[in-house]
């Protein structure tokens, strides 16, 4: 009956507000590196191809700790737990910052992915057991701005603070920040009654089961990282890498469904349908966020020459858009059905990319371009509140860390893979419409002839006949690469558009219960 009755000894939103800190440090260190690995490269006497390990070692280590966060707050507590993920990623980031080498940056860099890899689960698992059940979509909406927000503004603020400082500073960034998290959650969140945790766990340790997740991670990722790089599979690195991650996935998934006395995730949650949905749902959510929130900037920097910091800019106005759009998601998603705000949700994503595939061309102002960022980010919140909401639906409150980490581990490989699969498509179908267009640059076609006709006589005004005519073709070839590659770019929206056209009719085979509503107290492990 006292669990029943427990609630926080503060207000909820205390606790929100501090451990969404923590978890907005750890989102917002994934993105704000990128830009800033030509200096780290050149810093460290390093090539580019080498620096990319910068992003790679991290990915690796924090895909691999997301789903462990129930283990570990079975043998230290949950709050424990979160003191220590925020304790390692503060002092690795420290050693980051001074690091005098590439390989001791990328060891520092894989113990600051194992300290953040625990941040985002337990900061959304302390939320879910804070608020009651139905209060929980509007507090959900605080983590939705999380991670929606941190990557958006990752880009400006690191080349903002590379350009300006030092690359170490991106890194020095985290130490105040995360000694304040530090304060707070010490001071004001407490693990509820029914989270449990005995010492002894730490010796039950499924050892076999981390060992493949480990192999499966690293295979993945790096996979996906190297595999631009490398032409993909006409390389066997990364064919042996992709053939790793097969196996150990499904060596991972026997294992901890039939071997494993402890299993270090518990995966007989995705029995309950409502539950496993909502994995997929958010897999593909976050792979939308992710290719979305990567698209715009390259675009802008590579055709547009935007700089990273203005690139970065543009996406402002769909974060102060998610200001205004995750309170209202939150509150709807304590009202309505999950299954309808989801399906409504994924209707507006699909005319938000098919309309973007439309607009984008060479002569986008900044207007429109932050305009274009608002349309496709002002569906996220609805989509992410409701599914997070919903995937506690018919689960028991000790199954909260474990939701939260396979959810989050869902979300992040999502993101990964359709990041990897947009940016691979964006190269093919531009050269795809490269080899198309090059079909009328024929001295055949009488419109290329007088194009370049008149460009040559204009260029070679001061310059000769001879060298106007090979700046005439550089220029009409350079327009035509640019204008293949604006087509690359709209297909791959348009991809988007049917991915999330098709998900409209998953929403349906969410269990009719509001997000909100509370689960059945008898409901199974």
């Amino acid at each position: 009956m006292a669990e029943a009755q427990w609630k926080p000894r503060v207000n909820p939103w205390l606790i929100a507000g501090t451990v969404a800190l923590a978890a907005f440090m750890e989102v917002l260190d994934t993105s704000i590196a990128n830009v800033a690995l030509p200096h780290i490269s050149g810093s460290l006497a390093a090539s580019s191809d080498q620096g990319t390990w910068v992003l790679t070692s991290y990915l690796v280590a924090n895909a691999i700790v997301l789903p462990l966060g129930g283990w570990a707050s079975s043998v230290v507590g949950r709050k424990n737990f979160f003191l220590l993920c925020i304790t390692l990623f503060t002092l690795s980031s420290f050693l980051c910052g001074i690091a005098p080498s590439l390989p001791l940056l990328l060891v520092f860099r894989v113990l600051q992915g194992f300290g953040g890899g625990g941040l985002q689960p337990m900061a959304q698992a302390i939320m879910a057991d804070s608020f009651e059940p139905k209060k929980r979509g509007i507090a959900f909406s605080v983590y939705a701005l999380v991670t929606v927000l941190a990557p958006s503004i990752g880009p400006t603020l690191g080349g903002w603070i590379t350009d300006n400082y030092s690359w170490r500073w991106i890194f020095y960034i985290n130490i105040p920040v995360g000694l304040l998290a530090f304060v707070l959650v010490t001071r004001l969140v407490d693990d509820p009654p029914w989270i449990k945790h005995d010492r002894a766990n730490f010796f039950r340790v499924d050892y076999v089961g981390v060992g493949f997740l480990t192999l499966a991670m690293a295979g993945l990722q790096i996979a996906l990282d190297k595999g631009e790089e490398n032409d993909w599979f006409a390389s066997n690195f990364i064919r042996t890498f992709a053939a790793m991650f097969v196996f150990s996935m499904i060596a991972l998934i026997y294992w901890e469904l039939r071997k494993a006395k402890n299993p270090i995730m518990n995966l007989r949650l995705f029995k309950f349908k409502n539950f496993a949905i909502c994995c997929f749902l958010m897999l593909l959510v976050g792979g939308i966020l992710n290719a979305g929130t990567v698209l715009q900037p390259q675009l802008l920097q590579q055709l547009l020459g935007y700089t990273a910091t203005n690139a970065g800019m543009a996406l402002t106005g769909g974060g102060l858009a998610l200001l205004v759009a995750a309170p209202i998601a939150g509150i709807l998603s304590d009202k309505f059905p999950a299954r309808n705000i989801v399906a409504t949700a994924f209707v507006f994503f699909t005319i938000a990319y098919w309309y973007v595939s439309t607009h984008i061309n060479l002569d986008m102002s900044f207007g429109h371009n932050s305009l274009l960022r608002v349309i496709q980010v002002l569906p996220i919140p609805f989509c992410f509140i409701a599914i997070t909401n919903a995937a506690y639906v018919g689960l028991p409150r000790e199954a909260s860390n474990q939701v939260s980490g396979l959810i989050n581990f869902a979300r992040n490989i999502g993101g990964s893979i359709l990041i990897a699969i947009s940016g691979a498509q964006v190269t093919n179908r531009t050269l795809f419409h490269e080899a198309r267009l090059q079909n009328y640059m024929s001295y055949a076609n009488q419109q290329y002839q007088q194009q370049l006709q008149s460009l040559g006589s204009f260029l070679g005004h001061n310059a000769g006949s001879a060298q106007g005519q090979y700046a005439a073709q550089a220029t009409i070839y350079n327009q035509m690469n640019q204008q293949a590659a604006v087509m690359g770019y709209a297909d791959v929206y348009r991809m988007l558009a049917w991915l999330t056209g098709g998900m409209f009719f998953l929403a349906f085979l969410l269990s009719k219960p509001k997000g909100g509503e509370k689960a059945p107290e008898g409901a199974a492990h």
